[in-house]
């Protein structure tokens, strides 16, 4: 059992290491510069990454980011009005062939928004018509059959987890601004005498 532990380890690792540090910073300075305007950042996805959306935008709104998650199925039935002019949007999607999710990048394309997509695969029809994006390389889901959505889903959390960490640190969020939106549970005890 351990060294399916540490062979998870190695294929996570690899993959971060994959990572090109350029794009990643790209997508930082991007989202900062797009909170900097009073504009969102704005996540999408299906399947198994709605739970890792969720968790990038509990993240940020802690933070007092504004962030929100677009459900790429529910976009198309009024959800699209989230999007404002000049938000960011990142798609995430391993295959960039996904049908939903290049339906609502075309519709994006019509607003005044920067796309990113987020995705595992070098060629894809996302990646040919989306211009950012971070392509993490992924060796094996960790599945019985490198199918299921395991470890793509998992680097997916740490990339953005990165992200919003990043943008923390740049915007300077200090100690009190999370105090402030987290005064329940263990946490806001820990910090009440802070």
């Amino acid at each position: 059992m351990i060294d399916y532990f540490k062979h998870l380890i190695s294929v996570i690792n690899y993959s971060i290491e994959q990572i090109d540090e350029k794009v990643f910073l790209k997508l930082v300075n991007d989202s900062v510069d797009t909170l900097n305007r009073n504009n969102k950042i704005i996540v999408s996805g299906l399947g198994k990454n709605v739970p890792i959306c969720d968790k990038f935008v509990g993240t940020m709104v802690s933070l007092g980011l504004d962030a929100c998650f677009l459900h790429t199925n529910s976009a198309i039935h009024g959800d699209l009005g989230v999007v404002k002019e000049g938000d960011l949007v990142i798609i995430l999607t391993k295959s960039g062939e996904t049908e939903e999710s290049i339906y609502l990048s075309r519709l994006l394309t019509k607003r005044n928004i920067n796309p990113w997509l987020i995705t595992f695969r070098d060629n894809s029809t996302l990646t040919n018509e989306i211009e950012n994006k971070l392509v993490i390389h992924l060796e094996h889901e960790g599945d019985l059959w490198n199918v299921m959505p395991n470890n793509s889903t998992t680097l997916n959390l740490i990339v953005l987890q990165a992200v919003a960490m990043q943008i923390a640190k740049k915007k300077n969020i200090k100690l009190e601004d999370f105090k402030m939106n987290h005064p329940g549970g263990y946490i806001g005890e820990m910090l009440k005498n802070e």
